[in-house]
């Protein structure tokens, strides 16, 4: 095995960064740096078709917005690209010929139409399809003639027969294929373009990765990486598959499943904390030893421990993430906590594009008031509506406290004493209400509890005299008025 860890995530710009992705790469960065390794991020862009303009850049751009910092790239050269594929055939070339000059593969001439028909008349007879090698043998003269006829040939891998393909996976323990199960298997396409199992065999090699860290759905992959690497004579590294995500169904995460939000970017425009984000992926099948949850990014390098991956799915819990985040919300100072917050204020109409200084200091203040409850920034528009609304609705719970009888004499001595205010500041409408406990007896949540759901609507919030001095005098006694 190398002397050196070399990891690499090998995203394909087809799509933007998603949270298994995000994993495979974090988890590699992890093992990197746990062990003095470097880590590389390799752009598997052969499939022209499904490139997305900006999948590329898109991805590198999360990656470091989630604090990834890789050591070689597409924008950091260390000595083994190009780290694009699509720039790399010059080194794939010389393995093609030399595969085909020692008969370990060949080249098939047959239709799409003819395989398709091939792997229906396979289905029907109950077997599983894979491709029976017809143009495994070809004379010079048959190889003439299709070429005569302008067939342009894929290049298929020979696969041994009755072989066996085993490997000890850092996750799964020993895992082996049986090669009389895959059949001769393209590594050129018709267009010359080089397939992911051939090209990605070639570049690890050619790149010295030490260990190939991914998800479980590349675990059928492993075997014809193989091949290659025992058709060339060279070392394989060490392969570790990361199980699946999954819902709270229990099946596989899914770009599709509407009820949990794949693309960080989607994240980040929410107002997720890149780190919180980070310690909650970290999480996604990974567990340290005790209770602790919360970690510093560095504390993550130092616990890292490849043997502790999970062997079960990883449950994507949301609460947790929610969670997680808010906890770091909690920590985060308060003007950044407002510069993630005012966009979505704006955004909602709440906060005017161009705020004059004071009604930013304003909505500094009522973001400030939520950063404790604040699991995401995007989530200050509900939590704070009740400061936008002229008419405040009441729930089951609301309407029963101001059902109470002593409501109308609360909020009459309550009304007079806010109208007596010239200072609206949280202190004085906390010795209001002070006041106002003395001249009518009520105390505890017989006092608290009705003027909070009168003023804001809610039963439950931050700091009572900071919201009813941000909500403001005039708002406020219109709101009492109503149920005096």
């Amino acid at each position: 095995m190398m002397d050196k860890v070399r990891v690499r995530y090998a995203p394909s710009p087809t799509g933007y960064l998603h949270i298994g992705n995000a994993r495979s790469a974090l988890f590699n960065y992890l093992f990197a740096r746990r062990y003095d390794g470097d880590f590389i991020i390799r752009i598997e862009d052969t499939d022209s078709a499904r490139n997305v303009e900006t999948g590329e850049e898109s991805q590198l751009h999360y990656l470091k917005w989630l604090g990834l910092e890789w050591d070689e790239s597409v924008d950091k050269d260390g000595g083994y690209g190009p780290y694009r594929q699509s720039e790399r055939q010059h080194i794939y070339q010389p393995v093609i010929d030399r595969l085909l000059e020692e008969g370990k593969a060949y080249r098939c001439y047959m239709t799409s139409e003819e395989l398709e028909a091939e792997r229906e008349a396979q289905t029907a007879r109950g077997e599983a399809p894979k491709y029976s090698g017809q143009h495994a043998n070809l004379t010079g003269e048959e190889e003439q003639a299709f070429i005569d006829e302008g067939r342009e040939p894929s290049i298929r891998f020979r696969v041994p027969k009755d072989a066996t393909y085993t490997f000890n996976d850092i996750v799964k323990g020993e895992v082996s294929f049986e090669s009389n199960g895959i059949g001769d298997w393209v590594i050129v396409k018709r267009d010359g373009v080089p397939t992911y199992n051939f090209a990605v065999a070639i570049d690890d090699h050619e790149m010295e990765i030490s260990h190939v860290l991914r998800g479980d759905d590349h675990i059928s992959n492993t075997p014809k990486q193989q091949m290659i690497y025992e058709a060339m004579g060279w070392e394989e590294p060490k392969f570790g598959h990361m199980t699946l995500i999954v819902n709270e169904s229990k099946k596989k995460l899914s770009k599709r499943d509407g009820a949990i939000i794949q693309f960080i970017e989607q994240y980040k425009d929410l107002g997720y904390l890149p780190e919180a984000l980070f310690n909650f992926i970290a999480l996604l099948g990974w567990t340290p030893e005790g209770e602790e949850e919360i970690f510093s990014k560095q504390e993550f390098i130092d616990l890292f421990d490849e043997q502790r991956l999970s062997k079960s799915p990883a449950f994507f819990d949301k609460q947790k993430l929610t969670w997680i985040n808010n906890q770091y919300m909690k920590e985060k100072d308060a003007e950044t906590v407002f510069q993630m917050a005012l966009p979505h204020l704006v955004k909602e109409g709440l906060v005017e594009e161009n705020a004059s200084d004071e009604e930013l200091d304003w909505a500094r203040k009522l973001v400030a008031l939520y950063q404790e409850q604040m699991s995401f920034a995007g989530e200050i528009t509900t939590l704070s509506e009740q400061f936008f609304k002229e008419e405040i609705e009441f729930d089951e719970a609301a309407n029963a406290v101001i059902a109470e009888e002593h409501i109308p004499e609360l909020m009459a001595a309550l009304s007079d004493r806010f109208a007596a205010l010239e200072d609206f500041s949280p202190a004085a409408v906390k010795s209001a209400i002070k006041d106002v406990q003395k001249s009518t007896g009520y105390k505890g949540k017989k006092l608290f509890m009705p003027i909070r759901v009168a003023v804001t609507g809610q039963t439950r919030g931050p700091e009572l005299p900071d919201t009813i001095s941000l909500i403001g005098k005039e708002k406020a006694l219109r709101r009492i008025e109503k149920l005096k």
